[in-house]
């Protein structure tokens, strides 16, 4: 398996701005302030940069035209806890115990955050920043995997998955709302909750000499779709004849779109924009049944095939990334960390699977790092049993499968980039190269336990 420590490259580039550091040792300029945004099942195109005519998504849009955009971002996994764990810890999510997604019943949980996994805002906490989660965490409901556990100084937002009405926020008739380690029950649509707080976090760190690192976790778009009134109201206006279903979830995300637009303006409002790198991405693709725009790609979300995998991604950071630059580079959710890390002077503490691309960030190029990339998924049920469904790309090539009681397929993406020639029979010896490579991934990942010891 391949660990990448942060290349003598970046590690170059970043000290151009800012000196490796410790505690003990603060940097002479500090550092920038990180703005993380990550959606849950917003689809591949569900984004207006691409184009799409039924939808208008302002806010996002300029974080991609005021940066770079990725046309080739991957989601380390077609559902959500394992690629949030992927982000938070730069490893592959069954290398650090959450092959699937952890839930509120244990007999429909199919993962454990490894308490010995070394998380980013640890990492960023040793840089001198003031950490902070508002929204989703979904990666633990109880000790010792809560935010304020691994980490994060402030918690306000969402302990578990996903919420069953956006406007009461339970979970089973479970409230998980909560403020650092206190439950609380506050008014209001999710989305414009984790805004507002988004927007007086921001404030608050205004006269802060720490940099901050926010990350902003909304529950939307994932269903139940549940757009404001008002909201609806104006897409079925402007969007004549649109389907009922597309119309709530269109209307759903532009809701989020202007969260994420006040959000912005409270960093150029308290002089903090020009100072922070902003990130946008996805937990996976879009959600088919809720009429989820995935482009051109094969399926969504749950699949292994391009449309369950490849997420709408921008970063962008004034003077720093180049404005309206598009990279069609490959990396994953988990490449975040050692991105980000090295934004703040600082190499990974552990080994981990994520590589760093901040020399495309900031100057528009990037080393080749080529490498075999993997994507699993435990999940229950009669489709899936208990057990783990699994791809693997190298190149242009992708071994997947989409249930474990089902043949392995091939495509080339390059000829094929909408999976609909399975290679399986005339490619043999490329099926045996890549199985290898797989069944190596999959012996490591059987080394960490993905259940809570008793």
């Amino acid at each position: 398996m391949l660990y990448h420590w942060i290349t003598p490259l970046a590690f170059c580039l970043s000290l151009i701005f800012f000196p490796l550091h410790t505690e003990q040792n603060p940097p002479e300029e500090t550092p920038p302030n990180i703005l993380l945004i990550l959606t849950d099942d917003q689809g591949y195109h569900d984004v207006s940069y691409y184009g799409t005519e039924d939808l208008q998504t302002p806010n996002i849009d300029q974080i991609a035209a005021e940066g770079m955009r990725f046309d080739n971002f991957y989601a380390n996994c077609p559902v959500c806890s394992p690629t949030r764990a992927a982000l938070l810890t730069g490893r592959y999510q069954d290398y650090v115990g959450v092959p699937g997604v952890i839930r509120t019943h244990a007999d429909n949980n199919w993962g454990y955050l490894d308490p010995t996994a070394t998380l980013l805002p640890q990492e960023l906490k040793m840089a001198g920043y003031h950490t902070a989660i508002i929204g989703k965490w979904h990666l633990g409901l109880e000790s010792p995997n809560t935010p304020v556990e691994r980490g994060f100084d402030y918690f306000h937002g969402w302990l578990g998955d996903m919420m069953d009405d956006y406007w009461t926020h339970r979970r089973h008739d479970i409230n998980y709302m909560r403020l650092n380690g206190k439950e609380i029950d506050p008014e209001g649509h999710a989305t414009d909750l984790f805004s507002d707080w988004s927007v007086d976090y921001i404030k608050s760190q205004a006269d802060d000499a720490r940099p901050f690192f926010l990350y902003l976790a909304y529950n939307a778009p994932h269903f139940p779709v549940q757009p404001p009134q008002e909201w609806l109201d104006k897409v079925k206006q402007r969007e004549k004849g649109i389907d009922d279903t597309r119309a709530k979830l269109v209307a759903f995300i532009e809701h989020m779109d202007e969260g994420i637009g006040k959000v912005i303006n409270a960093l150029k409002e308290s002089g903090q924009y020009e100072n922070t790198i902003i990130v946008f991405s996805s937990d996976n693709g879009g959600h088919l049944p809720s009429k989820a725009n995935n482009g051109p790609l094969r399926d969504g979300k749950q699949s292994m095939y391009e449309g369950g995998l490849k997420v709408p991604t921008a970063i962008s950071w004034p003077g720093k990334i180049a404005k309206g630059s598009v990279s069609d580079n490959r990396y994953l959710s988990m490449d975040l960390y050692p991105t980000l890390l090295a934004l703040a002077g600082m190499e990974p503490k552990d080994k981990i699977e994520g590589q760093n691309f901040l020399p495309e960030l900031l100057n528009g190029s990037q080393s080749d790092f080529e490498r075999p990339v993997y994507f699993t998924r435990r999940e229950g049920g009669t489709r899936y049993g208990g057990q783990s469904i699994y791809a693997v790309r190298q190149g242009d090539w992708k071994l997947l499968q989409n249930s474990p009681y089902e043949a392995y397929e091939l495509y080339n993406l390059k000829d094929d980039p909408q999976e609909q020639n399975n290679l399986m029979e005339e490619e043999p010896e490329k099926y045996e190269e890549l199985n290898k490579l797989l069944m190596q991934h999959i012996q490591k990942g059987g080394q960490v336990p993905w259940q809570k010891p008793e």
